[in-house]
C-alpha cells in the first residue's frame, strides 16, 4: 500500500482529452495517458484491501492493488510485468474496456473509484516506449501444430500463450487485416490500428503465422474484399494437432418493422468497418456515409455509441438514439457494489453531440423511392418485465439512415455447422470451461472461446477466454501446462 492516507487525500483524476468539436475534425485518439506524477496519485488512492474485489471484477483477474503499488514507487518495469501476468494485451483494455474493475472498487460504495483503467494505460504505454514489451520465444518446440480460427482479442490471446508453450500455431482470418471486430468495428478514434499491428509484430516473432483472406468453411459476404480464400474444416482438423475457435458474434439483431427493407436501414457493421477501411487507406470502398443526413441509431450500447461517434464525423445533419429499455439513473456511487449497476453511462461520441431518447420502440418505417425518409416510434412503458405501449404517445421524425445497434445474437451459423459442432440454445458453440476438457466442444480436437462460445461479449472477457482455452489446449497436448489459468 503506497500512501495509507492516499484515498482520503487524493481524489479520482481523469485523463485529458482533446475538445468535442476539436476531435471530430479527425480519427485519431484523443484521450491523452497519465503523467508519471499523475500516475502515482492514482496509485496512491488504492487501499490495498484484505479483499480486492477489483481483482475478482475484472475478468481476467488483474492483480490491480500490486500494480497500482509500484506504480505509485515509480517501479514501472514490475508494474508491466504483473500486469502482463495476467492480460495479454493491457493497450486494448487500457483504451475500450468499460472497466467493471472500477465499480468493484471498495472506494465505489461511497466515493469515487481508483482510476484502474487510466493506470493500466499509463503502465503499458510507458512500457512500450521504453522497450520492455519483447518477444517471449519459447527454448522449446513441442512439435504439435494448432490452428486458431479468427484474429480478434480471443484467437490472440490464444494464439499467444499457445506459441509461448512451443506449439506451432496459425491463426486463420477472414478479413484482410488481423484483428477481428479490434480492427473492423471499434472506430480508431477509439483504438489507432498501429496498437494491433504492433502487437501482431511480436506475435510473428514468437512464432505465430497469419494467414488473412483465409476463411475456414463458407466466407460471408463482403469478407477480404472479396479475395478469401475458403478452407475445408474437415482439411483444419485433420492437418493440425487442435482448433481453436475464436471468431466473434456476428450476427446480428434484426428489426422486424414494416420498411425494415428500405434503402438506407443498415446493421452497425454494415456501416462502422467501412470507416475502418477509409482510415487505413483502402480504396474504393463502398459509399455509405452519414454527411448531410437525419440519422437514426436504433440501440443504446456502445456499438450504438460508436455510430454516433463516426456520424458526426462524417457531418451528420442531426442523430438520435433511441434505446428500448428505460432511462437508468444517474448514479453517483454503487447501490449492488462490487457488482456491475445498471447506470446511465455518457460515451465521448455523447459528448460530441446527439438526442438520446429512452423507452422508445419503433414501429415502422416509410420512404420515397424506395429510400427511408421517415421513423415512426412510439413510448413504451415496462410493467412486470412486459413492454406495452403508452397510448397516443405515437411520433414520428425525419430518417435518411437508420443504423441498427441493438447487439449481436451470436457467432455466424455456418462455421459452427461446418465443424459440426454441438450448440447451445443461443446458437453458441457448446463448452464446458470448467473441469476435465474445459473449452472442448463436441467434436474432438476442436475447442471454442470468447464469443464463440459465450456470445457477445467484452474485449476483456475475450482475452480472458483465449488465454483459459490455451491452457486447455496444452494441457490436451502435452498431458499437463504450465501455462496460467
Amino acid at each position: 500500500m503506497g500512501k495509507v492516507t492516499g484515498f482520503l487525500e487524493f481524489q479520482r483524476l481523469h485523463e485529458v482529452a482533446e475538445a468535442p468539436e476539436a476531435r471530430k475534425k479527425h480519427y485519431k485518439e484523443f484521450v491523452a495517458h497519465l503523467t508519471d506524477d499523475e500516475a502515482k496519485v492514482q496509485g496512491a488512492r488504492c487501499m490495498d484491501c484484505g479483499i480486492p474485489f477489483c481483482n475478482s471484477g475484472c475478468p481476467v483477474n488483474n492483480i490491480i492493488p500490486d500494480f497500482n503499488d509500484l506504480v505509485y514507487r515509480h517501479d514501472w518495469k514490475n508494474a508491466i510485468d504483473v500486469l502482463h501476468s495476467t492480460n495479454n494485451f493491457p493497450e486494448f483494455t487500457g483504451r475500450i474496456c468499460p472497466a467493471p474493475c472500477e465499480e468493484a472498487c471498495t472506494l465505489r460504495i461511497n466515493n469515487d473509484a481508483v482510476g484502474i483503467k487510466s493506470i493500466e494505460h499509463a503502465i503499458i504505454d510507458k512500457a512500450w516506449e521504453q522497450g520492455w514489451v519483447l518477444p517471449q520465444i519459447p527454448a522449446v518446440k513441442t512439435g504439435k501444430r494448432v490452428a486458431v480460427v479468427g484474429s480478434g482479442p480471443a484467437g490472440l490471446a490464444a494464439a499467444q500463450q499457445l506459441a509461448r508453450a512451443g506449439h506451432a500455431v496459425t491463426v486463420f482470418e477472414k478479413n484482410d487485416r488481423v484483428g477481428g471486430l479490434l480492427r473492423y468495428g471499434i472506430p480508431d478514434f477509439k483504438m489507432e490500428k498501429w496498437l494491433i499491428d504492433r502487437r501482431v509484430e511480436q506475435l510473428r516473432a514468437e512464432g505465430v503465422e497469419f494467414k488473412t483472406n483465409h476463411a475456414v468453411g463458407k466466407a460471408p459476404a463482403g469478407a477480404g474484399n472479396g479475395k478469401v480464400k475458403t478452407l475445408d474444416p474437415a482439411t483444419i482438423v485433420d492437418e493440425f494437432d487442435a482448433v481453436v475457435l475464436a471468431g466473434g458474434a456476428e450476427a446480428p439483431r434484426d428489426l422486424p418493422v414494416p420498411g425494415r427493407e428500405l434503402d438506407g436501414v443498415h446493421f452497425a457493421m454494415d456501416f462502422l468497418p467501412l470507416q475502418n477501411r477509409r482510415v487505413a487507406g483502402d480504396p474504393k470502398v463502398p459509399e455509405l456515409w452519414a454527411s448531410g443526413k437525419h440519422v437514426v441509431v436504433i440501440g443504446g450500447g456502445d456499438t450504438g455509441s460508436d455510430c454516433v461517434g463516426t456520424s458526426n464525423r462524417h457531418g451528420a445533419a442531426s442523430i438520435s438514439q433511441f434505446e428500448l429499455m428505460p432511462m437508468p439513473p444517474d448514479l453517483k456511487q454503487n447501490p449492488v457494489w462490487p457488482y456491475w449497476p445498471q447506470r446511465l453511462r455518457t460515451s465521448s461520441s455523447h459528448e460530441e453531440g446527439a438526442k438520446r431518447d429512452w423507452a422508445v420502440a419503433t414501429k415502422r418505417l416509410e420512404g420515397e423511392g424506395g429510400k427511408v425518409k421517415k421513423l415512426v416510434a412510439a413510448r413504451v412503458e415496462w410493467k412486470d418485465g412486459r413492454m406495452q405501449e403508452v397510448p397516443g404517445s405515437e411520433f414520428s421524425m425525419p430518417a435518411d439512415l437508420v443504423l441498427l445497434a441493438m447487439g449481436f445474437v451470436s457467432p455466424v451459423a455456418t462455421l459452427l455447422e461446418s465443424f459440426g459442432v454441438d450448440k447451445d440454445a443461443r446458437g453458441n458453440a457448446r463448452a464446458d470451461t470448467e473441469g476435465a476438457g474445459c473449452y472442448a466442444t463436441s467434436v474432438p480436437k476442436v475447442f471454442a472461446a470468447g464469443d464463440m462460445r459465450r456470445g457477445q461479449a467484452l474485449v476483456v472477457w475475450a482475452i480472458r477466454e483465449g488465454r483459459q482455452c490455451a491452457r486447455a489446449v496444452d494441457e490436451f497436448l502435452m498431458g499437463s501446462s504450465i501455462l496460467p489459468r
